[in-house]
């Protein structure tokens, strides 16, 4: 029985075929959720938000993917780093069932601080993230009442894909 759809974005330095995206994918189709993963690497000759890529050509795709996707059924946005950022955006525009943030950007920059819709949210993030404080990311979750997992990691959470895929799992078995 299929329960919704998840759409799991990558990040910036990423592909579809990431290991933590790819690990997603396992557990949502575990739970009986279809899911795809976008490929935003055509985007990222382009530099316009600080040095991210193409940002508004991302949120533009995944906007298309989730109003598609939000119009058959429910849906989940899951994402790490900059794929978190937009799904976090996103879901202020399509109706979401959930979201699952991987050391969620709090900001691009001054101009551009992440927002995202009042669904159940379960984020992860490591301790030792060289890019994005984990306080800010406590001080946003703790704003949303969010659930909020911190591991003993860096920014790629490269020794925690298990741990993510177990949040994830238990966020879709919320749903």
């Amino acid at each position: 029985m299929m329960r919704g759809h998840c759409i799991l974005s990558h990040g910036f330095e990423s592909g579809p075929d990431a290991t933590k995206v790819t690990a997603l994918a396992v557990v949502a189709e575990h739970y009986g959720w279809t899911c795809e993963r976008p490929d935003f690497t055509d985007l990222d000759g382009r530099r316009e938000v600080s040095d991210l890529g193409d940002v508004a050509a991302r949120l533009e795709r995944l906007l298309g993917l989730a109003q598609a996707a939000a119009a058959k059924g429910p849906l989940v946005l899951a994402g790490s780093s900059l794929g978190a950022w937009i799904s976090g955006h996103v879901s202020l525009q399509v109706p979401v069932a959930g979201l699952f943030l991987m050391a969620p950007p709090i900001a691009l920059n001054a101009a551009h601080p992440i927002d995202a819709a009042m669904v159940p949210t379960s984020i992860i993030h490591g301790w030792d993230d060289d890019l994005i404080p984990a306080g800010d990311v406590i001080n946003w979750a703790h704003m949303r009442r969010a659930s909020l997992l911190l591991v003993d990691d860096g920014h790629r959470l490269s020794e925690n894909v298990d741990t993510s895929a177990e949040a994830f799992a238990a966020l879709l078995a919320k749903l």
